[in-house]
């Protein structure tokens, strides 16, 4: 029997990132939740495109916002309860979705579904707020030393999760249904959930607050397993230090053009892709996931050339190749141009989230916690915000809303620039 001095403590740094980094993929894919499948909505409930971009961001809502909450539960309990309650919450929202489009024709909707479908869009958008929870789950399981790899692991595997979900669904979508489509990803979003449950752990330190051990005792025994990171003080008061500076909105402003920018365009372009081109859905799923998967890989990448070069540089780097990307989409009306541009735009918001973390640390480092909660979830709401701004470009200019509507990432892109500018003078 092993002594209460030396306890056994169940697994390792690796199952920790695996565990974490399964959870974050099964529950971020909600971001494609409408992006493929949005043009049978539209044909069903007659929707205008305001009404199409608001359907389509539903899910980065809930998904942007629960990130602080969830997070800063991270830090009294450990990742496992706080993610399991998100997967949780996104399996009733795809269970209300596939029970309606089981149970009614797709093409006998009606308008009056819509609202049920928003809301149902905002309960299945929990699981896009894993991404702080496992951010935190890592953390605490990884040594200093170590943290930049298993970062760079557990972002670039998790956020491919909607561009391979909008690669995949459109084949789906059309050899099986709707109604099947959804049924598989519900089974999907199950399984995903069940293997999170059997692989995850808690770092020692909260398996040992578990078992009822004062928190000087518990940490000073993960010490022992090779933790090296523990809670430091509320998490309450580092959310009020790193809100009261003006650096933290900042880093909230570019944020809000990267990360925003991206999940806005991975709901967004296979609408574009389809109305604008007359693309197939499976030919509008396949270029839209190939800017989804791009701006994932390249996050990789954009935390090493941060390391390289700094945050600053990378920032502006990334955001000036960002809007051009975006140029040449507003003006383009060739097939080959658009693609090359959706790629660059890519590049660019990928670099770019990867620089805005490197510079929390740096511009905040009394409250890096705090302000990581503030950037990601207040960030990573453009991802709602963007879409219907979006539609009602189009609704006003028309088809030609589809091109002209993407100044708004030429916009954004220079206003983050000049907050990159601020931040690096101050």
């Amino acid at each position: 029997m092993a002594s209460p001095q030396a306890p056994v403590l169940q697994g390792s740094p690796r199952q920790g990132l695996a565990g974490a980094t399964l959870g974050f993929f099964v529950g971020f894919a909600a971001i494609a939740l409408f992006g493929v499948t949005a043009q049978t909505f539209k044909d069903a409930l007659q929707l205008t495109p305001v009404m199409i971009g608001l359907l389509v961001a539903t899910p980065s809502f809930s998904g942007s916002l629960l990130r602080i909450p969830f997070s800063a539960w991270v830090d009294t309990t450990g990742g496992r309860k706080p993610l399991l309650t998100l997967l949780g919450l996104s399996l009733c929202g795809m269970t209300g979705i596939t029970l309606v489009v089981l149970m009614n024709d797709p093409q006998q909707l009606t308008p009056g579904f819509y609202p049920l479908l928003l809301g149902l869009g905002v309960l299945s958008g929990c699981g896009a707020a894993t991404f702080s929870v496992g951010i935190s789950q890592v953390s605490y399981w990884f040594p200093r030393a170590r943290q930049g790899t298993a970062m760079g692991i557990y972002a670039g595997v998790g956020n491919l999760a909607p561009g391979i979900f909008t690669l995949i669904l459109p084949f789906v979508l059309e050899a099986l249904g709707l109604g099947t489509t959804y049924l598989i990803w519900l089974i999907f979003l199950g399984v995903g959930s069940g293997l999170y449950f059997w692989l995850a752990c808690n770092a020692p330190y909260f398996q040992l607050l578990g078992r009822g051990l004062h928190p000087l005792e518990a940490a000073q025994i993960a010490r022992q397993h090779g933790q090296e990171l523990f809670p430091g003080g509320s998490t309450l008061a580092s959310l009020r230090l790193s809100a009261r500076s003006w650096k933290t909105w900042a880093l909230v402003g570019i944020y809000f053009v990267t990360q925003g920018g991206f999940l806005s365009l991975t709901a967004w372009l296979p609408t574009y892709w389809k109305s604008f081109f007359a693309a197939s859905a499976i030919a509008a799923g396949v270029l839209a996931a190939l800017y989804s998967i791009t701006t994932s890989l390249i996050r990789i990448v954009g935390g090493k050339l941060s390391d390289r070069i700094g945050g600053e540089k990378t920032a502006f780097l990334a955001l000036l190749t960002l809007i051009a990307g975006a140029a040449l989409l507003t003006i383009s009306h060739d097939w080959g141009l658009s693609i090359v541009a959706e790629v660059v735009i890519g590049l660019g918001m990928g670099v770019g989230n990867a620089a805005v973390f490197k510079m929390v640390p740096q511009v905040m480092p009394e409250a890096v916690g705090g302000a990581s909660g503030w950037v990601g979830g207040l960030g990573a709401f453009g991802g709602f915000v963007i879409p219907p701004v979006l539609g009602e470009i189009v609704r006003i200019q028309g088809e030609a809303g589809y091109a002209s509507g993407f100044a708004v990432y030429i916009f954004l892109g220079a206003v983050a620039i000049a907050l990159t500018a601020w931040l690096k003078r101050r």
